[in-house]
C-alpha cells in the first residue's frame, strides 16, 4: 500500500464512527507514524508504506476511532508557545487557559522577580508557560493527583525549569507555605449534571477529579478563594478560570472575601473564562 491508499483507509473507518475530522486526523496520524511533517506526507502521498508503519497506523487509528483525542494518542500537547508532555492523568491544555498566562505577563515584564502558586498544576502547562517568559520569577505547583504531578515534573524538567519550581502532592485545603504574589489556576469547575453530559472524548479520556466540581461546580473555586485570602500578599493577584455562567456568583464570592475583581476575561466564543483579582486586604 502507499500513503494515499492507507489514507483513505483511516478516513473511511474514522468517517464510519463520525469523527468529523477524520481526514485530517487519519493525515496528522500517518505524519506521526512516519516522523513527518503533514505537508512533507502530502507531497509523498505515492510512496510505500510498509507493514510495521501499517499495523501502527492502524492501532492509532482505531484509537481516535474510539473518540481517544489526539493529544493524548500523541501524548503532546503545544500550549502558549511551547510543547507538553501529556496522558490521561491530565487535562488537555486548551486555548482558554492560555489567557491566565496572557494576564500574569500584562501583570509583569522580564525583570520581575515573583512568587507564584499554581493550584491544580496537572501538566504544569500554566507556571511553565509563564516562568519560560519571566525567568525571574519562581514558584510552586500542587495537585491532589501524585500522577498529574508526575506529568508536571516531567515537563518542568524538559524545560529545564526543575530548579525554579517546587511540586507538592497536596489539596489547597491543607497548604499553607509562604506567601505569594500570584495564585493562578484552572480548578474543576463542572457540576455533576453537566459532568454528565459531557462529550466523550473529555468524559472517557481526562481525568474526572480535573473536572468535576459538586452539585453548583464551585466546590473547589470556593476553597481556592478562601484560601487565596491567606496565601496571597496584600495586592498579591488571582487569576482562575472559571466555568460558562458562572461570572457573577464567583465575583460575589471573590467581594465578599476581600478581593477586588480587576477584570473578567472572555474567550474566543465570547464566554466570561478568566477572572483577575487582587486582594485588598
Amino acid at each position: 500500500m502507499n500513503n494515499i491508499d492507507v489514507l483513505n483507509y483511516g478516513n473511511r473507518l474514522l468517517k464510519s464512527s463520525n469523527i468529523c475530522s477524520y481526514n485530517l486526523d487519519s493525515e496528522l496520524i500517518l505524519a506521526k507514524v512516519l516522523n513527518l511533517t503533514r505537508e512533507k506526507l502530502l507531497t509523498n502521498l505515492d510512496k510505500k508504506l510498509d507493514l510495521k508503519d501499517f499495523r501502527i497506523f492502524k492501532d492509532l487509528i482505531n484509537r481516535r476511532k474510539k473518540n481517544e483525542p489526539l493529544a493524548q494518542i500523541f501524548q503532546k500537547k503545544e500550549f502558549w508557545r511551547y510543547n507538553f508532555f501529556i496522558n490521561q492523568n491530565v487535562l488537555i491544555p486548551r486555548p482558554e487557559t492560555e489567557i491566565i498566562v496572557e494576564e500574569v505577563l500584562n501583570l509583569t515584564n522580564s525583570k520581575s522577580s515573583k512568587l507564584l502558586l499554581d493550584v491544580g498544576t496537572g501538566s504544569g502547562c500554566i507556571i511553565i508557560s509563564i516562568i519560560k517568559q519571566r525567568p525571574r520569577c519562581s514558584g510552586i505547583a500542587i495537585d491532589v493527583s501524585k500522577s498529574a504531578l508526575k506529568v508536571a515534573i516531567s515537563n518542568a524538567k524538559m524545560h529545564h525549569l526543575k530548579n525554579k519550581i517546587n511540586f507538592f502532592n497536596i489539596n489547597i485545603d491543607k497548604f499553607q507555605l509562604n506567601k505569594y504574589d500570584f495564585i493562578v489556576s484552572n480548578p474543576p469547575y463542572i457540576n455533576n449534571f453537566n459532568l454528565k453530559r459531557l462529550e466523550t472524548n473529555v468524559k472517557l479520556y481526562e481525568p474526572k477529579v480535573a473536572l468535576e466540581a459538586g452539585l453548583d461546580g464551585l466546590s473547589v473555586i470556593k476553597k481556592l478563594i478562601i484560601k487565596s485570602r491567606k496565601l496571597l500578599k496584600n495586592n498579591g493577584k488571582l487569576i482562575f478560570e472559571i466555568g460558562n455562567g458562572q461570572h457573577n456568583v464567583v465575583r460575589s464570592l471573590l467581594i465578599n472575601n476581600g478581593f477586588y475583581v480587576n477584570k473578567l476575561c472572555k474567550d474566543i466564543q465570547s464566554i466570561p473564562r478568566v477572572i483577575v483579582s487582587t486582594k485588598l486586604f
